[in-house]
């Protein structure tokens, strides 16, 4: 610990506002998420704990038939709108942290693959990156999703549909992994250590996930960390269309939903709070995601 206290990274860290603040609105998030339980006034996917009669309750007043107060104002159901953001949050977080961790498994392996071995396999793989990057990644993710859906059976399309948008999004979102990794294995195949690793008769697969892959993940932490916001905001989109979190369960795309459906009706707070906890969300990851960038390309410095 002492030794990362006076290193150049965290000396960078410490003096980048930016990074500083935007790692500790994510922190705070993420733990806000993991503690839910603790911090949350009640559970809202609990029937049990709902009253009708606090529905379309405003931010911080009191209900006029209950008399309960809620910091951020109730939605139709009831439901405390705190507390709900809180557990839906748990549901973007996991499935973004899941289709980063898929796409990012798929994207190093495909990359490793084409970058060393090179010849048919590496023009295959690197065609189809190429046409799948001539569509917007949401766009592949509900075709994904729609054929996940058709496949499975009806009775098991509720139980199955996190699984089915995780996969949906770590599906769309491989490519930048395999294109970076690729470009960075080319380089290393021809450096001295790999002919080294070759003469004394070490297998391919011995080169490559012992010598290659150990120096080509640099890239992928900095890539890893913006995906990870894209695939947020891709789970809210999918689930302000209606075709991705089931709405007993939503996360905060569903959430924006279901407030934009009372916005103009004057419950405004069902909307405005959801949005701004993704938008903080979001931002804080991609000002982190840049500022790891910088720090970890001494050529942008």
């Amino acid at each position: 610990m002492r030794r990362f206290l006076q290193s150049d990274f965290f000396y960078d860290f410490s003096n980048t506002p930016v990074a500083v603040v935007s790692f500790v609105v994510f922190m705070v998030i993420i733990l806000a998420a993991v503690f839910a339980n603790f911090i949350a006034p009640n559970n809202p996917f609990d029937p049990a704990s709902l009253n009708l009669m606090n529905g379309f309750t405003p931010p911080m007043q009191a209900n006029e038939f209950t008399g309960e107060v809620f910091l951020m104002g109730t939605d139709d159901q009831g439901r405390d709108l705190f507390s709900t953001i809180l557990y839906g949050l748990r549901i973007s977080l996991f499935v973004g942290i899941m289709a980063v961790m898929l796409a990012m498994v798929m994207g190093v392996t495909l990359g490793l693959i084409a970058g060393y071995l090179g010849g048919w396999l590496d023009t295959l793989i690197m065609r189809f990156a190429d046409i799948q990057m001539t569509f917007p990644s949401i766009l592949v993710a509900m075709l994904i999703y729609g054929v996940a859906k058709g496949v499975l059976p009806p009775d098991l399309r509720y139980e199955m549909s996190i699984a089915v948008l995780i996969v949906s999004i770590g599906l769309s979102e491989w490519v930048p992994f395999a294109r970076t990794v690729r470009g960075s294995t080319l380089v290393e195949r021809e450096k001295e250590y790999i002919t080294a690793a070759k003469m004394i008769g070490l297998s391919k697969r011995q080169i490559m996930l012992l010598h290659v892959l150990p120096n080509v993940l640099s890239p992928v932490l900095v890539i890893a960390t913006i995906t990870f916001a894209l695939a947020i905001i891709a789970e809210a989109t999918l689930s302000f269309l209606g075709v991705g979190v089931p709405t007993t369960k939503p996360s905060l795309g569903t959430l924006i939903r279901i407030g934009q459906d009372f916005l103009f009706s004057g419950e405004w707070w069902i909307l405005l709070f959801p949005a701004l906890t993704l938008l903080a969300l979001a931002l804080s990851i991609n000002l982190f995601g840049d500022w790891l960038r910088d720090t970890l390309n001494p050529k942008l410095k």
